[in-house]
């Protein structure tokens, strides 16, 4: 049984699962890995590129359930241009052993929440952006077996005091991120 948690050091993620610390990079829409600083540096050339948009900057996970009892994890950032698209990024890991639907949202939020505040301080450092808004979408939603977990899910990302969306607007994480799960 491995157990799971991470180790930050400066700009780098590691994930430490089963006697092995491994670093999570993020891929880009050309699948190449890389760290984020360099996420951090494309969304800032992208939101450069056009000052006079607005833009959004959203934060999601999504999970699978294996047959293993582990879960395979997606973490998103989804850089939107309102009403001109946009690009994401994606960084993807198997995880511990989930013996519950709840376990694993829950799990879900905290790789967003983790991920929005690694986001958010490095776009911090860039002073001179056009306006962005800011949301955290969990894959949480009214209709199915997640209905149950909206208060706990949605308390927990406004208590970090993050933006937050469910479905069926919580897209980052209901279909970006789901993409890539295996």
């Amino acid at each position: 049984m491995g157990i799971c948690f991470r180790i930050k050091r400066v700009d780098v993620i590691f994930i430490r699962a089963y006697g092995k610390t491994m670093q999570v990079l993020f891929k880009n829409s050309f699948g190449v890995q890389i760290p984020l600083k360099e996420v951090v540096k494309d969304v800032v050339q992208y939101l450069r590129n056009d000052v006079n948009s607005t833009y959004k900057i959203i934060i999601g996970t999504d999970s699978l359930y294996l047959p293993s009892k582990n879960a395979d994890f997606v973490t998103v950032v989804v850089v939107y241009r309102v009403g001109n698209g946009g690009r994401y990024f994606w960084r993807g890991f198997e995880k511990g052993k989930f013996y519950t639907l709840r376990d694993r949202i829950i799990q879900e939020v905290l790789f967003s929440i983790d991920a929005a505040k690694e986001v958010l301080e490095e776009l911090k450092k860039n002073s001179d952006l056009p306006h962005w808004d800011f949301e955290i979408h969990a894959d949480i939603g009214d209709v199915g077996p997640t209905k149950a977990l909206i208060q706990e899910v949605v308390g927990m990302i406004r208590a970090n005091n993050f933006e937050v969306k469910t479905k069926p607007d919580s897209y980052a994480a209901s279909k970006v991120a789901d993409r890539h799960v295996r």
